[in-house]
């Protein structure tokens, strides 16, 4: 359980972090996400070795997947569609949840911001609400605690 603990400090402070400057700035800082990201590995190391493996598949299959879609987009429209932040940020929580987790990680953050601009768009007017972007990162982190909770409090007896 004391090995725990600093891991989930980590995780719980760093992702506040995260949340924070992205509701405030529009922007996930790499002073966050590079511990985030490394706190995961090593979290993996220390409390689950055998799943090394998947996290570094994880963070690997995070950021190229959200790298690809930004870099598409950005070649097709000519302007940013996601935040770089957001693929290092996903790549950060391939890293704390393993590859299996991340396509409904994924699928629930994206269902949660749908509901949130749903919600939003009945009190504004349609136009305002497309012209503001949306900061991702509060739903990938909301979409990581949903899905992932069972590898944050798993303890190896």
């Amino acid at each position: 359980m004391l090995t725990l603990l600093p891991f989930l400090l980590a995780y719980f402070v760093l992702t506040g972090l995260l949340v924070r400057e992205d509701i405030r700035a529009g922007m996930l800082p790499d002073k966050y996400v590079c511990p985030l990201l490394w706190t995961g590995l090593l979290f993996q190391l220390c409390l689950h070795p055998d799943s090394l493996t998947g996290a570094v598949v994880g963070a690997m299959a995070g950021y190229i997947s959200f790298a690809m879609i930004y870099w598409g987009y950005r070649f097709i429209f000519r302007h940013e569609g996601l935040g770089y932040g957001d693929v290092k940020y996903l790549s950060a929580l391939g890293a704390w949840y393993g590859w299996c987790e991340l396509p409904l990680l994924v699928s629930v953050a994206t269902l949660m911001a749908l509901l949130y601009l749903f919600i939003f768009s009945l009190t504004t007017p349609e136009r305002q609400v497309l012209k503001n972007p949306l900061p991702f990162g509060p739903f990938l982190a909301a979409a990581g605690l949903c899905v992932g909770w069972k590898t944050l409090v798993t303890l190896p007896l």
